[in-house]
């Protein structure tokens, strides 16, 4: 089955299976029309056209265009492929012209039959040059193509649109038992001559269906009509007759091949009627599906396509206005199945919390759909949802406690509430968003509706976000009633006086309590219930946020249930963890700069983004580089990429039954279902044009510039063209466009063929003659003459020489004068009669007649003749289209009043005659005024109108006008010079176009406005958002200049942070001058240009940097003296009380602890912060915070892996070890002694490396370590080094010494290196082997849970795509022993364990951790086998080096904690 579509892909289905094997790509515009080869050997070929002017031959198998032709000039709209001539495809345009296409041969006949629009033609199954035509003004006209389209017939009887011509499937007229008198409605010459009864014309019936609900059948013989079918109206289930039904049909036929006395059509409202043609004088039809309620299509059928299954079974497919295909089997008439499908973008995914697997849809072709996921008899299992809706569906969000209760918002701003269990219309909020609804949340209420009694208010209340910036609570119960805006409840619980942001996307915790707001500046603010107090700000998008979601309060670790995700127009998500600052409950709002966790990866900006409600911190998000990724957020680590969609995402939705299901939609009109284990990529594509992505994208034909002004779409358009780096202007100007056509059309001109396009299908075996139904429209009513005649441009006219003369004035009294340029003898009796006239005492009636016709006597009689003359005169100028002449006749007269209530009326009012005005009086020249402003407006000259409006004092209307025609640099000039300074219309003005002027990011501009309106806060706001380092400086010297030093400190602190990244050293210290608050920052920022410099110098660093401070250059001594030096002499560090200061304002910051995918430079800037704590610690003596300090330094670097800082910070900062510690902290047992224990170890650990890296150096030389002592020159065979990661992430890759062979090398150790092996001792701790011993347990556990888990889904994923699941399992069971032969004898050993014994493992080694004290536990230790085993290595290496104890208590710690499966080998090794 094909299914053409708007968007100039065709998609080809498979009917038994119900899914898409195929598309052809390749039409840039609208499909009209498409039609198969019915001849053996070519069922594989289809034509379509398209309103892109282009004809394409298709091979359905290959995918791939055959040929294609461009003949036509007009939109085609109609099409079909011969019955009888196997290459022949005709085909008709709008503008009546009729192209005839050989494909064989490549040739091709013009014919042009009618100067109409062509709505539809088939060729005729029983003689090959005969073709049916109907016309959009109810012609029908059978022509011959052989004798170049002379019309045969001419049929006329319908008075509106042919929809759709269907010939009789049998040859001659004996299938009808209809007399030749009856129903005779055209004499019986048809078109004015007597045709000849050739075979040609010889029996055949044809039929015909109109949009004036009229079917009629029509015999070729006589060129008759000979029988009327009038459609009935029939009453729907549920509702009366429709008022608009004329407008609403789409009248479609089909003439069954092996029922010729039947005719299949379509009704008013989707049914579909097979009507019975035995008995002409009865009207007799039978309704499909009469017996079960709701199988018929609930909107007007487009098309219906005849199919033969391989058992002959007769079936039909039908399409309809609400976009599902139906299949019903013409036996019974009964419907087989539906397919739905979308008519717009996938906007919003919401599954029901109450209802399992239904999942809402809202799509931008105006409906929302609600698919049962969970339907076994059906796949497809949909409910759509139209009524009362009206625009794209933009937002859904079920109710999380009341059945079939589904909220939703539109792209027209209305939030309306569906009962999906009832038929009912749904309840539309009285309280419209502006713009766009973007998101829609259930919470608590939050007064005033909350102040209600216990029954006067509801448990939750619907809160809506729209594209201005607003945030709606509305009253579930009194949808009628006001919805109240929460920035009133904000700004009074805060007490905030400047402006507040503008939100854009809104989401209550699971728990009700607290509420996150997103907003276009990329701000996220927390606020708590039940009046909404700000508990917290998170600066960390600096671009528009799309999306928020709350971590799920059902895991195994309650804690996450803090973790907040949240996605905006930067391609990056964070994640923030807000348990401290949401339990702490702070007095004053807290502000957020460093994230918990970062997913960097998409390349364009994020949409969407869901938790799993089956795992911990798993989370999906959706952007608009066109896939869906799943991340392990507390790891930070990407775990698949799906990438089906061909356009961009806009919604992910996690499956609430299935953890590995997700489903996403986007802008290719798709919802997809997929499943995590079965994606390809486990990130998103790098790059815009490196992935088959693009490539997909890049298939898509570039649509061609059209030739013709397509109609304007009523609904706002939004930007087409995206980018990752698009400005983030306002959330919905980054919309996508549905293929440049607006939904509204789609639906309210359903009888427009925009959405009918022919469907034409083929049987297995042997062709289907079918009805193609391929439709156009006019756009405008132009007459084409049959001759076609060209327009040549005349070449210009040189300039006469008169015209280049000065022109001799217009004459004011023209019709006098050339009445006084008559003939003599009319000159003579107008003397005669002027007079008469004069000297008579009473005029006749003749006379008066006489002077009445000579009206320019008037010059020489009284004033009322003259008054005659100059009305004469001045109708007679505005004829001639010269009001100003009439103008000053009418001055002449006196009538100035007159003249300027004329000149209003026409809108000729000018400059001059408004000058004149105050001639007539005071109240005229203000009337005169006004009216002409008016006209100015008309005429779009707003500031000249305005100038106007002051001249006669009316400053706040110029004001307004000036404003609402968005001419606000000029409205605050007049402002400011004539109104008030504390005017409150002036600070409006001033907040109006600063708005403007952000949103399309003229931020310079904007922040002057804003302090124009004394709105210093918003200034330095707005300067921010560029992000980069100048603006965030300049904003931050204007928030301090101003006052705001909160702002103005984390601005200069982000500005900082930004010049780090670029490495400039200068800068950032620059910066953090700005603001005294920063000075521990600028501690920090020292210390870490230091030994940056150190790291440089040593070969150490990634990157070299140019501008160090003065003060950097310094190499000598070691490097805390170097640094405490530094910070005396540059930051008059010098007096305890100043370091205590420093260190109490450092100790309020916290950064989250580190991963491998910790960014170097962030890495660097954490580590530093704890060494500064540690070095200001021990200038004032407080030795257990500084030994705290530098523990959580060493154990970052050793979290992130990089052994190199680890190393580093050990050299700069225990040069001699931890002896002095010691001394220091003293023998007695303190709460820091765990921490030094933890730090002493590291401390160990490191040197042990490097003692036993310096003993795999090919030919050691003599060193602190180890002297070679007569060295032979064979080499010392090296071992692997062990990976400096985490013991927990990491399995140590330790090469398996040979015991057997002595070293090569005789090596003897330094007295140093032998002290040093001694105090490996302390690596040796039992509590901590255990300790670790029991979280690789429960890690190992967790692992294989999942891994079992994964193995399971997978198994019944095979086993649903197979035909023969049993089959299939067999074969798998077989398969399993063989897969791996080399484990054999380890899966004997290791028999796989249930799930029980699993179950109590965990919770064995859960309760073993339980017991462990938090001094234990709190500190990190160095993994004690990963030490054992390098000593046992040395000892290997270098025998004697390693005393006998030392091996001994290694092995039996060895043998007592290395049963997990990472140690389990090394441990058979070196214990056996």
């Amino acid at each position: 089955m094909i299914l053409p579509g708007i968007s100039g892909s065709t998609l080809t289905w498979n009917l038994v299976l119900l899914e898409v094997i195929g598309e052809l790509v390749g039409h840039t515009e609208r499909v009209s029309g498409f039609t198969f080869s019915h001849h053996p050997g070519q069922y594989n070929l289809c034509a379509t056209s398209s309103d892109d002017g282009t004809v394409k031959i298709w091979d359905v198998e290959t995918k791939a265009v055959v040929t294609e032709h461009a003949l036509h000039q007009h939109t085609i709209s109609a099409l079909h492929w011969s019955p009888q001539v196997k290459d022949l495809i005709v085909s008709g345009d709008e503008k009546g012209v009729v192209f005839c296409y050989w494909l064989n041969r490549n040739d091709s006949q013009h014919l042009f039959i009618e100067p109409r629009t062509i709505f539809c033609l088939t060729c005729s199954p029983h003689h090959e040059d005969l073709v049916a035509i109907g016309y959009k003004d109810g012609i029908v006209v059978i022509i011959d193509i052989s004798k170049k389209g002379e019309v045969i017939h001419r049929l006329r009887g319908h008075d509106d649109e042919i929809h759709s011509i269907a010939w009789c499937p049998l040859p001659g007229e004996d299938c009808l038992s209809i007399s030749q008198e009856e129903n005779s409605e055209e004499p019986a010459i048809p078109n004015g001559k007597v045709t000849a009864q050739t075979p040609v014309t010889k029996g055949c019936y044809l039929a015909t269906g109109s949009k004036d609900q009229t079917i009629r059948i029509w015999s070729c013989s006589r060129g008759r009509g000979v029988m009327v079918l009038k459609l009935p109206f029939l009453k729907r289930r549920g509702g009366g007759i429709d008022p608009t039904i004329k407008e609403r049909l789409w009248l479609t036929l089909h003439w069954p091949k092996d029922q010729p006395t039947q005719l299949v059509s379509s009704c008013f409202g989707g049914e579909l009627l097979l009507w019975d043609l035995t008995q002409s004088w009865r009207r007799k039809y039978t309704l499909f599906s009469a017996s079960s309620e709701g199988q018929n299509h609930s909107r007007i059928v487009f098309n219906l396509c005849p199919l033969q299954t391989e058992d002959d079974k007769q079936l039909l497919l039908s399409t309809s206005m609400d976009r599902d295909v139906k299949c019903w089997d013409m036996a019974t008439l009964e419907c087989c199945w539906s397919l739905p499908s979308l008519g717009g973008f996938a906007y919003s995914l919401a599954f029901s919390p109450v209802d399992m697997g239904c999942l809402a849809i809202g799509v931008g072709d105006g409906m929302i759909r609600v698919w049962n996921t969970l339907s076994i008899k059906n796949n497809y299992d949909v409910k759509n949802f139209w009524q009362g809706v009206k625009s794209k569906v933009t937002a859904l969000c079920w109710h999380p406690t009341k059945e079939g209760c589904l909220a939703f918002g539109t792209d027209d701003g209305k939030v309306g509430l569906y009962d999906t269990y009832s038929n009912k219309p749904p309840q539309i909020s009285s309280t419209y968003h502006k713009k766009t609804v973007y998101t829609l949340a259930w919470g608590p209420p939050l007064p005033p509706i909350s102040l209600g009694g216990e029954g006067d208010r509801p448990s939750l209340t619907l809160y809506s976000c729209g594209g201005e910036g607003i945030v709606l609570q509305h009253n579930p119960w009194k949808l009628g009633g006001e919805a109240y805006d929460i920035n009133k409840l904000i700004r009074d619980t805060n007490s905030i006086k400047y402006k507040l942001p503008v939100h854009t996307e809104v989401s209550w915790k699971a728990d009700g309590k607290i509420m996150a707001l997103g907003n276009e500046d990329g701000s996220i603010e927390i606020f708590q219930v039940p009046n909404l107090k700000l508990i917290c700000t998170i600066q960390q998008h600096h671009k528009l946020v799309n999306t928020i979601s709350w971590h799920h309060e059902h895991g195994s670790q309650p804690e996450l249930s803090y973790l907040m995700a949240s996605g905006s127009n930067n391609a990056v998500i964070y994640v923030h963890n807000l348990k401290t600052v949401i339990e702490s409950n702070p007095e004053s709002p807290v502000t957020i700069t460093e994230p918990y966790r970062t997913l960097s990866g998409h390349t364009a900006k994020i949409t969407s983004v869901a938790w799993s409600p089956h795992h911990d911190g798993r989370l999906v998000s959706a952007s608009y580089d066109g896939t869906a990724q799943v991340w392990d957020t507390l790891r930070e680590e990407p775990l698949c990429n799906f990438r089906g969609h061909r356009g961009r995402l806009l919604c992910v939705a996690w499956s609430p039954l299935d953890p590995d299901c997700i489903y996403s939609g986007a802008d290719d009109f798709c919802v997809y279902k997929w499943l995590t284990p079965m994606q390809e990529h486990s990130r998103p594509p790098q790059g815009k044009k490196s992935i088959e992505l693009e490539k997909k994208r890049l298939s898509q034909p570039k649509p061609k510039p059209k030739k013709k002004k397509k109609p304007t779409s009523r609904a706002p358009v939004k930007q087409d063209v995206y980018d990752g780096n698009e400005d983030e202007s306002i959330r919905e100007s980054s919309g996508p466009v549905e293929n440049g056509l607006s939904d509204q059309e789609g639906e309210e001109e359903a009888r427009e063929p925009e959405l009918p396009s022919s469907i034409i299908s083929v049987a297995s075996r042997e062709p289907v003659t079918c009805t193609p139904v391929s439709i156009g429209f006019e756009k405008s009513k132009i007459t084409v003459n049959n001759k076609v005649t060209i327009l040549k441009k005349e070449p210009p006219k040189e300039k006469s020489e008169s015209i280049t003369k000065k022109r001799k004035a217009r004459s004011m009294l023209p019709l006098t004068t050339s009445l006084d340029h008559r003939s003599k003898e009319e000159l003579h009796q107008d003397c005669l009669v002027l007079a008469t006239a004069k000297h008579s005492k009473e005029l006749n009636e003749d006379m008066s007649a006489d002077l009445e016709e000579r009206f320019h006597l008037g010059l020489f009689t009284d004033r009322t003749a003259l008054y005659r003359m100059i009305e004469v005169e001045g109708k007679g100028h505005l004829e001639n289209g010269h009001p100003e002449l009439f103008h000053q006749l009418m001055l002449w007269k006196g009538d100035l009043k007159g003249v300027l209530q004329t000149a209003a009326e026409r809108g000729e009012l000018t400059d001059s005659l408004v000058a004149m005005a105050p001639v007539a009086g005071y109240h005229v020249w203000l009337w005169a005024v006004e009216a002409f402003a008016k006209q100015l407006c008309f005429q779009d000259q707003y500031v000249k109108a305005a100038s106007h409006l002051l001249s006669i004092h009316k400053v706040y209307e110029a004001v307004e006008l000036l404003r609402s025609n968005h001419f606000y640099r000029e409205a605050i000039a007049v402002a400011k010079a004539r109104l008030r300074p504390e005017d409150p219309i002036l600070k409006d003005l001033y907040l109006t176009w600063g708005a403007i002027l952000e949103k399309d990011g003229h931020y310079a501009v904007a922040a002057k406005c804003y302090l124009g309106a004394a709105s210093a806060y918003d200034a330095a706001k707005v300067l921010s958002k560029k992000g980069d380092a100048a603006s965030l400086k300049t904003a931050a010297e204007l928030a301090s200049i101003v006052g705001e030093n909160e702002l103005s400190s984390s601005l200069a602190l982000r500005c900082a942070q930004e010049l780090l990244l670029a490495r400039n050293w200068v800068g950032a210290q620059e910066a953090l001058k700005l603001h005294e608050s920063l000075k521990g920052q600028r501690l920090v920022f020292c210390l870490l240009e230091l030994l940056s410099k150190r790291l440089e110098e040593r070969q150490l660093s990634e990157g070299k940097s140019s501008s160090y401070n003065v003060w950097a250059a310094g190499t000598e001594g070691p490097f805390v003296e170097r640094v405490t030096a530094v910070w005396k002499s540059t930051f008059s560090l010098e007096t305890p009380e100043q370091y205590q200061a420093a260190l109490q304002q450092l100790q309020t910051i916290k950064y989250p602890s580190a991963t491998n995918n910790t960014p170097s430079k962030q890495l660097l800037l954490h580590i530093c912060h704890d060494l500064t704590l540690a070095v200001l610690s021990q200038q004032v003596a407080s030795w257990d915070v500084a030994v705290e300090a530098l523990l959580r330094a060493v154990v970052r670097s050793y979290d992130s892996g990089n052994f190199t800082i680890m190393q580093e910070v050990h050299s700069a900062f225990l040069p001699e070890g931890c002896d002095h510690l010691r001394d220091t902290l003293g023998e007695h047992q303190s709460p820091t002694t765990p921490a030094f224990k933890s730090l002493e170890a590291f401390f160990i650990y490191g040197r042990l490396y490097e003692f036993w890296w310096s003993l795999s150096k090919p030919c050691p030389k003599s060193s602190v370590w180890v002297r070679a002592a007569h060295g032979r020159t064979t080499s010392v065979e090296q071992s692997q080094q062990i990976d400096s990661a985490s013991p927990e992430e990491t399995d140590p890759n330790i090469s398996q010494p040979k015991p057997s062979g002595p070293p090569e090398l005789d090596l003897s150790l330094t007295e140093e290196s032998e002290q040093m092996l001694i105090t490996c001792k302390e690596l040796f701790s039992e509590k901590h082997a255990s300790l670790q011993n029991s979280q690789r347990t429960v890690a190992e556990v967790q692992e294989t849970l999942a891994e079992m888990i994964r193995q399971h889904q997978k198994s019944q994923v095979c086993k649903s795509t197979t035909n023969g699941p049993d089959k299939n399992e067999s074969e798998q069971v077989a398969e399993q022993p063989l897969s791996s032969p080399q484990n054999q004898c380890k899966e004997e050993k290791n028999q796989p364990l249930s799930l029980p014994e699993l179950t109590k493992s965990l919770t064995e080694a859960n309760e073993r951790i339980a017991k462990f004290p938090e001094s234990v536990k709190i500190w990190p230790f160095p993994d004690v086998l990963e030490c054992c085993l390098i000593l046992l290595h040395i000892g290997a290496q270098c025998p004697g080096s390693v005393t006998q104890d030392m091996q001994q208590q290694a092995q039996e710690l060895l043998q007592k904690y290395g049963n997990t499966k990472v140690y389990r080998r090394y441990c058979q090794t070196f214990c056996t």
